[in-house]
């Protein structure tokens, strides 16, 4: 259970270097196994950098909203304005912190920010199908699937070394009102 309250604010380029530290311990590598987030056994490699990071801190259309706690950051997420939605990406929850309740804090308050921010209609983002588990917690959340796919960049490394030949990202909605 939560006990201090968060604060939220927007991240920085100060940040980067601690932004992309939290990204990385809640998806990839031996350390995010600590969480439910993980991805370490569909994706080796990282998941973001610096230069990433910094260019969404940067993105005019959006924001890089940080949760912080007792002035330490615990969570982070994207929000993008893409005229008639808000995309959602780059959540992050401290590993160990992860099954506390924090993630439906965290969503929560960027459905807020994205709605007071933009007045956008809808929330979207994109989840490795292969992610039962996590659509499912966004199933909760009120997001729904769409069966509408994109491709995984393979042979891009930024975005991490697939361990299997059939990942691809499906696309959850969620209205905003």
């Amino acid at each position: 259970m939560l006990t201090t309250p968060l604060t939220f604010r927007d991240a920085t380029e100060a940040d980067v270097p601690a932004l992309v530290a939290l990204v990385e311990s809640a998806y990839r590598g031996d350390a995010s196994r600590a969480g439910w987030t993980t991805e370490a056994d569909l994706l080796d490699g990282r998941r973001t950098d610096a230069d990433g990071v910094a260019e969404v801190v940067r993105n005019d259309s959006g924001r890089l909203l940080v949760a912080e706690r007792d002035g330490e950051l615990v969570a982070c997420c994207q929000l993008e304005h893409r005229g008639d939605h808000v995309y959602f990406g780059m959540f992050a929850v401290r590993p160990a912190l992860q099954g506390a309740g924090l993630g439906k804090v965290i969503i929560a308050e960027a459905e807020r920010t994205a709605a007071a921010t933009w007045g956008a209609p809808e929330m979207r983002m994109t989840v490795i199908r292969q992610r039962e588990e996590l659509i499912a917690w966004y199933e909760r959340r009120g997001y729904r699937r769409t069966g509408r796919f994109s491709p995984f960049p393979y042979g891009d490394e930024r975005f991490g070394i697939p361990q299997r030949a059939d990942l691809e990202f499906e696309l959850l909605v969620k209205p905003l009102g």
